[in-house]
């Protein structure tokens, strides 16, 4: 009867580390999509940090900025400062998405404007 239960947890517990190790590889091939972290805020016209990138002026802080092309996903590494994103030309839309001082994440809707805020 011990064999058993040992036998039982031996299979159970190397379950767990394949399914862990699955994952792990799953989110490393994900975060492989991305261009590489750096100081800065930038701005992409397509998913993953994809396609046309813009570039954003973290120390014009509160200023409505609107992009002639519209954004998919955003990349923000800053200690101090944050991005909020409209739908809508001239800040406007019935929703706004806000990035936190690092963040890296595709977004919910093309979004068609911008003010960076204080984090």
């Amino acid at each position: 009867m011990f064999t058993s239960r040992t036998k039982l947890r031996t299979t159970a517990a190397a379950a767990c580390v394949t399914v862990a190790l699955i994952g792990l590889g799953a989110g490393a091939a994900n975060a492989a999509d991305w261009p590489p972290l750096k100081e800065g805020a930038y701005l992409y016209s397509g998913a993953h940090g994809t396609g046309t990138v813009s570039p954003v002026d973290l120390d014009d802080l509160g200023t409505c900025h609107s992009l002639s092309t519209p954004s998919r996903s955003v990349q923000v590494v800053s200690g101090s400062a944050s991005v909020v994103l409209y739908p809508g030309t001239g800040c406007t839309g019935t929703s706004a998405w806000a990035t936190g001082s690092l963040a890296q994440s595709d977004l919910p809707w093309a979004a068609r404007s911008y003010r960076v805020v204080p984090a």
